[in-house]
């Protein structure tokens, strides 16, 4: 299993893009569930369109949680693959599952049973709640498949391979892309369900997706070893997957969060606002795939270095990635200046929500550059085992930062004034960032004690 993919002995910028482009393909889907729906859903009106812009806060917050523990998956993988223990990654890898399947059902079961009380205190109406409880109730049901597919998928990225995350999740896209519409207009001999439909197309879609990942993760590649229950055992690898987890989890948790709480500023200046802002994230999304591609590829590639001490290489890889990211986004952005308002428009036909979807799209990719700087630093703090400074940037970012301008501009310019906030932030935040990856190194001790007993 050590080095298959050259992770510690070929060119940096070879093996990141050979690592980062299944990458893409592969965000590039997971991100197309999210798009195909709206995009479908947006076709039966603004009030279908607002209630799916509910749900992405909530919906964020489960992904975040199976971000969080893949990425203590990634990086304790990776090292101990880097350091030559594959014997102890395999059993790892079954304990940090066993775990998520747990955690992720309890969260959903308690998510079900709140849905109500829950999207009315995000500020959905009357009549959005019964729209978003149709569509919440069945994407309860699928989340700890969904979570399991991703720490999976995490797991076999952290040997390396990221071309098979990839088709795996092709695969999944194309059948939420056929079945979306039947399910969502009922054409054929399928029911008319609306909203619902667009549920039952992606759980559909996962379970399709997680088969596959486990018949290659278990069958195919031996990378899980079943062992029996031992709760030392458990407690000892739950403690290690916990160090990187629980911080990572919290930090992709604070944007849900924050965007959460934004959503709710708007819902109180203008209900279109909403609309535009959740079609706007979707958008984002998109627009920031490169670098979650290449953070993606980099946690692991910067983690196997570390185990097998070769930490220059690891510095090397971090600072040619930020480099990258900020000419890529801001060449990206270009073609916006003249795109934004037929973009917009594909999203809905509703006149205020393309105006405030068009100046969404023109002022804030403007930062996605530094923003992208941001997200590859935090990332490769938990790499070198920094879990809490990843996660104090976050919180600096997101609330001392952010959400006070946010509520200023809200108050001096409305809807445009707290827009305006976002990017202004992630400018500042990218330059912090970028002179923290020029100093950064790693912790005193960074053994990692997996247990197999």
């Amino acid at each position: 299993m050590r080095d298959r993919h050259g992770l510690l002995t070929q060119p940096i910028g070879r093996v990141l893009l050979n690592m980062s482009l299944p990458n893409l393909i592969g965000i590039l889907t997971i991100l197309g569930f999210s798009l195909v729906d709206t995009f479908f859903i947006s076709q039966l009106g603004t009030e279908s369109l607002a209630a799916i812009s509910f749900t992405f806060p909530v919906t964020l917050i489960i992904s975040s949680i199976a971000i969080g523990i893949g990425a203590g998956v990634s990086t304790n993988l990776g090292r101990l693959i880097g350091g030559g223990h594959a014997d102890k990654a395999k059993v790892f890898l079954h304990d940090a599952l066993m775990l998520t399947f747990l955690l992720i059902a309890f969260i959903a079961l308690l998510g079900s049973l709140c849905i109500d009380p829950l999207f009315s205190l995000l500020g959905a109406n009357d009549s959005s709640l019964p729209l978003i409880h149709d569509y919440m109730f069945i994407w309860y049901l699928g989340a700890p498949l969904l979570v399991l597919l991703m720490v999976g998928n995490q797991g076999l990225r952290a040997t390396g391979d990221t071309r098979s995350p990839a088709k795996i999740m092709m695969l999944a896209a194309l059948i939420n892309l056929i079945l979306d519409p039947l399910l969502i207009f009922g054409i054929g001999p399928f029911p008319r369900l609306e909203i619902e439909g667009a549920a039952i197309a992606t759980v559909i879609s996962w379970v399709v997706a997680l088969s596959l990942s486990t018949h290659l993760l278990i069958f195919k590649r031996h990378l899980v070893d079943f062992v029996e229950p031992n709760i030392k055992r458990l407690k000892c690898n739950w403690k290690q997957l916990a160090h990187i987890a629980q911080p990572a989890a919290m930090m992709n948790l604070l944007n849900p969060l924050a965007n959460a709480i934004i959503m709710a500023m708007l819902a109180r200046i203008d209900h279109s606002a909403v609309a535009a802002f959740g079609a706007g994230t979707r958008l984002e999304s998109v627009m920031l795939i490169a670098v979650m591609a290449l953070s993606s590829s980099l946690v692991p590639f910067v983690a196997q270095n570390l185990g097998a001490g070769q930490t220059q290489r690891a510095r090397g890889a971090l600072m040619l990635s930020l480099k990258f990211v900020l000419v890529f986004q801001t060449l990206l952005y270009l073609p916006l200046l003249f795109l934004a308002k037929p973009l917009a428009e594909l999203f809905s036909s509703d006149p205020q929500v393309i105006e405030w979807l068009t100046f969404y799209i023109l002022v804030l990719p403007a930062a996605y550059g530094p923003l992208g700087i941001v997200i590859l630093v935090a990332t490769s703090l938990n790499a070198y085992h920094r879990p809490m400074s990843s996660l104090v940037l976050n919180v600096c970012r997101l609330f001392l930062i952010m959400l006070p301008l946010a509520a200023l501009g809200s108050y001096l310019g409305g809807v445009k004034g707290l827009l305006l906030a976002l990017p202004i932030t992630n400018a500042i935040m990218g330059i912090a960032c970028y002179v923290l990856a020029t100093r950064i190194s790693e912790p005193e001790k960074t053994d990692i004690k997996v247990s197999q007993a």
